[in-house]
């Protein structure tokens, strides 16, 4: 059966709380995208320098860093859904703040606090969406984040585009608050996840909670497996684990996954995407917002392809061959620039590369990030990663004009083409193959050293060497 046809045998709460998780990603993919048309307009309102724009792109990531940093813990503390309704409703509140600044020092402040939700919002849903996920539906419903986040990406060029004419950048950035307040009252009609009520304690609540997730399924077995897991119910998480085996190697594959993710430059072309336009030749609103909009429509099939998939070839399968795709893509635009090989060349470029960044990396990072650790660090393992995502999109979003300026369009992707070639490489290496596990299962394979280990009655035989 495939996914569309598991998903329909999935309880009404597990859709709720899929559906609940990806509507964040609509808000996240917003943010990614309304930035950039924004700039065109508000860099003449302020008189922004080249410097001051990549301030204003990178001043919402630093805030992303922190959040991320802190994520992890206050999901782990207060619960995945509280953390989830705050992280909604103060994403409203800031991206309306950001929309009445009046000043750089005023949008910057803006900026950081509404990356500061987000880095909050992007550890939490997906450990929200894994725990609350049947294995065998659990990547795809991961991967459905990323779908709402390519939709939120769509949405906040097309706004954009249609605004230009009055070069409302304020609105551009201040309806964010629509899909926040929707996600505020989707949330707070679900119950928090089987595993966190296990951490705490609440069995009973625990219990309530698998009942209603698979009425089929032996409730009772499924809490003692997941108190078995976690060491106890008020056993927590703590970072020392992390550091130490048999984590320390999760934990190293976590940051160094996390940081190739962005590193490659995928956020380059989100946030930059009409100045990248601009330097092939393009010109007018319609090129310059319209076409990075269709960009990531392509890049919305593919990851809907990835959605598809994940759960039957696998992760490593889908991952790697989403590198590839961007590494030829990253040749095509080395091409291009060098040779002036033309604008359609140079926009089937950016197409395949984010073709290639949505079916891979886009996709799997919040498989992984829902998936590497145990119930007890699975939140601070999540903000570990994503905290090494975002450190490298500050990277990113902090030098990239500055790298095609200087650079030129030729050198800057020979940069990133180099380290998609050595992501690729890392994660062939590295990359545990989870299909079809148990989330607590696989913390089997990190005590194994890197390999699953023997267990005839799963379906399952593949290692990830």
């Amino acid at each position: 059966m495939g996914f569309i046809g598991e998903l329909r045998g999935s309880s009404r709460l597990g859709l709720l709380v899929a559906a609940s998780a990806a509507t964040v990603g609509v808000i996240y993919g917003y943010d990614q995208s309304n930035i950039a048309g924004a700039l065109l307009f508000m860099t003449d309102e302020f008189g922004l320098s080249t410097r001051q724009q990549e301030l204003v792109t990178t001043a919402v990531v630093v805030g992303q860093i922190v959040g991320a940093l802190g994520g992890g813990a206050l999901a782990n503390r207060v619960g995945r859904k509280p953390a989830m309704i705050g992280v909604a409703a103060t994403f409203g509140l800031f991206s309306l703040l950001s929309a009445l600044s009046v000043s750089v020092p005023m949008l910057l402040v803006s900026r950081v606090l509404l990356g500061l939700t987000i880095g909050v919002s992007i550890v939490v849903a997906p450990v929200f969406v894994a725990e609350s996920s049947p294995a065998r539906v659990r990547g795809g419903l991961l991967v459905l984040y990323q779908v709402a986040t390519v939709v939120g990406i769509i949405a906040g060029y097309l706004v954009a585009w249609a605004l230009a004419g009055t070069g409302s950048w304020r609105w551009m950035l201040g309806l964010a608050a629509v899909p926040a307040a929707l996600v505020t009252l989707m949330i707070v009609r679900l119950p928090d996840t089987a595993r966190w009520y296990a951490m705490r304690g609440r069995l009973a609540e625990a219990r309530a909670v698998l009942e209603r997730l698979d009425p089929g399924a032996d409730a009772d077995a499924a809490l003692a497996d997941i108190t078995a897991e976690s060491g106890g119910t008020r056993r927590k998480g703590v970072w020392r684990e992390m550091l130490r085996k048999p984590y320390l190697r999760a934990t190293l594959f976590v940051v160094g996954l996390g940081f190739f993710i962005q590193i490659t430059g995928i956020n380059a072309i989100v946030y930059y995407s009409p100045r990248i336009f601009e330097a092939m030749g393009f010109s007018g609103d319609a090129a310059l917002l319209g076409l990075p909009a269709l960009v990531q429509v392509a890049g919305l099939v593919a990851v809907v392809g990835s959605l598809v998939t994940v759960d039957r070839m696998g992760r490593r399968p889908v991952l790697l061959g989403g590198i590839g795709i961007m590494v030829l893509a990253n040749v095509l635009l080395i091409a291009v620039f060098a040779t002036g090989g033309g604008t359609v060349l140079g926009f089937v470029g950016l197409v395949l590369f984010t073709v290639g960044f949505t079916f891979g990396f886009g996709s799997l990072v919040w498989v992984y990030a829902g998936e590497a650790f145990p119930a007890r660090l699975r939140s601070l393992g999540a903000s570990t990663m994503l905290t090494a995502d975002l450190v490298a999109n500050a990277v990113v979003a902090a030098v990239f004009l500055t790298l095609l300026n200087g650079l030129g369009g030729v050198g800057t992707f020979v940069v990133f083409g180099v380290l998609a070639l050595l992501a690729m490489v890392f994660v062939h290496r590295y990359a545990p193959e989870t299909r079809g596990r148990e989330l607590e299962e696989i913390r089997l394979y990190w005590e194994n050293d890197g390999r699953w280990p023997a267990a005839p009655n799963h379906t399952e035989r593949e290692t990830a060497r």
